[in-house]
């Protein structure tokens, strides 16, 4: 790999949202991290939190030009946003690798932030990841040692193909230390949404139900950490600190379990019975769900 070469195609990219965004309270207004050219016509792949709701998208090469360019979509499945810059990059697109391939133990490199900043590391693990958020991905890929710029960064392989986009910043246990690594969306999971991305904006299907939950497991139990007080689950009167045990008839064996078992009820707008513990008492929600695009102010198509 020509590393070099391969770093041209890492952007430092800026996002701008407004203040009454639906995400401004959690994500902030003014959000920043890195995307990778993925098409020599300036299409950019990045991390779909830094630009959700943005009203304006900036893009920096190495050299500090700075690009506009908008926010094209976001997959809320994936995690990925795509950017198409407004005036000409000039920068090579990064080929797309096969992240199913990769493998524990690999040396990679993590390149984001602008600037040639990137760190050599190796794929550490490859698993199931449930966020908090109702997100889930069924293999996700986790690198260290961690790179700090992880927003948005490209996840490169020894050929210099992209093997996927960095999410977040975790910690893995190993014996009596802790190690910090990162966690990055597989390349794999945008092949099939490519085309509904490029078109809609968003993927062409009925949306997933949203419940409006922050959730961690504990001891195989799903906790509510915290409820969006604008969302569905409020509404119906779910609370902190509710343990959710079954769903329809279902019980729940941990937060991904949960996840399918919400998803698998219908499209989004469909009514979920969820049972819960509060306290030493048990009872029932009938959760109407909704579609957490329809909370969201969509990207602007070209």
């Amino acid at each position: 790999m020509d590393l070099e070469h391969t770093l041209r195609s890492i952007v430092t990219l800026q996002a701008s949202v407004p203040e009454d965004a639906f995400t401004a309270s959690v994500l902030g207004t003014q959000r920043a991290g890195s995307g990778v050219v993925i098409r020599e016509d300036g299409l950019v792949l990045t991390i779909g939190y830094l630009i959700t709701e943005a009203a304006d998208v900036w893009l920096t090469k190495a050299d500090g030009r700075i690009v506009p360019a908008h926010a094209l979509a976001y997959d809320q499945e994936t995690g990925f946003g795509l950017v198409q810059a407004l005036g000409a990059l000039d920068l090579p697109a990064l080929e797309l690798g096969n992240s199913a391939a990769a493998k524990v133990g690999d040396p990679v490199v993590l390149a984001g932030g602008g600037g040639g900043r990137f760190v050599r590391a190796n794929i550490v693990s490859k698993h199931e990841f449930a966020g908090y958020w109702e997100y889930l991905l069924d293999e996700a890929i986790f690198t260290a040692p961690a790179h700090p710029l992880w927003g948005g960064a490209g996840l490169i392989d020894a050929d210099g193909k992209l093997l996927g986009i960095g999410s977040l910043l975790l910690q893995m246990a190993d014996g009596t230390s802790v190690q910090d690594i990162n966690m990055v969306v597989p390349i794999n999971l945008l092949r099939p949404v490519l085309d509904d991305l490029l078109k809609y904006g968003q993927i062409n299907r009925p949306p997933r139900p949203w419940l409006g939950i922050y959730s961690n497991e504990r001891d195989d139990k799903v906790v509510v950490v915290d409820v969006d007080g604008r969302g569905p689950a409020s509404a119906a009167g779910l609370r902190e600190g509710d343990i959710i045990s079954d769903v329809r008839d279902q019980e729940v064996a941990g937060l991904a379990d949960f996840y399918r078992k919400v998803w698998n009820s219908g499209p989004a707008g469909t009514e979920i019975p969820v049972r819960i513990v509060r306290g030493k008492r048990d009872m029932w929600l009938r959760i109407k769900s909704a579609s957490r695009s329809s909370f969201l102010r969509k990207p602007r198509l070209q």
